[in-house]
């Protein structure tokens, strides 16, 4: 056999993949070489999954696997067969009322571009998640997978920062110790 014909017969495998994304199963016949990413993005139409390098090493495409974070542009679609997959689609159902880690982004001016906006968001959901109060150096090493090229991490960190108030605290921001 040839190279070629090689290449065209492993090209064409397929794989049955169930999961759940943003809390709903689906199941879908995709390519067993198809990236998580381009699985969201094109068979699911989640397309706040953003395609950067495509490397792994701008962290754009990051959502949650099963709670943490995952470079969807490395993973293979058929690796999160019975997992639980999340996008910032997931985190408010109802379009007129955002997240309160999405209202501290837009509070915060915690985006410009908006590119790396969904994955530093979903970062953020994930290292909240705890209740564990963080100082900005920890913010700031947390978030440092992912790359910004306009805001220069100051808003997203304060982003961050006024989400955790909203998350422990209430939708107010202002915890009871602190008034």
């Amino acid at each position: 056999m040839t190279t070629t014909e090689n290449h065209s017969t492993y090209d064409s495998d397929t794989r049955a993949v169930t999961l759940r994304v943003n809390g709903r199963e689906v199941t879908r016949v995709v390519p067993t070489r198809q990236t998580l990413a381009d699985f969201l993005r094109d068979d699911l139409d989640l397309v706040s999954v953003h395609l950067g390098c495509e490397h792994g090493v701008c962290g754009c495409c990051t959502v949650l696997l099963d709670g943490g974070s995952v470079r969807s542009c490395l993973m293979l679609a058929v690796q999160a067969v019975g997992h639980e997959v999340e996008t910032v689609e997931s985190l408010s159902a109802d379009q007129d009322a955002l997240h309160p880690i999405q209202e501290a982004f837009a509070e915060e001016q915690g985006l410009q571009c908006g590119f790396c906006t969904p994955a530093m968001v979903l970062r953020t959901k994930e290292i909240l998640a705890d209740g564990v109060e963080r100082s900005d150096d920890e913010v700031r090493n947390e978030i440092s997978g992912i790359l910004c090229r306009c805001t220069g991490y100051q808003n997203i960190i304060n982003a961050v920062q006024n989400a955790g108030r909203k998350l422990r605290c209430g939708n107010s921001g202002t915890c009871a110790k602190e008034a």
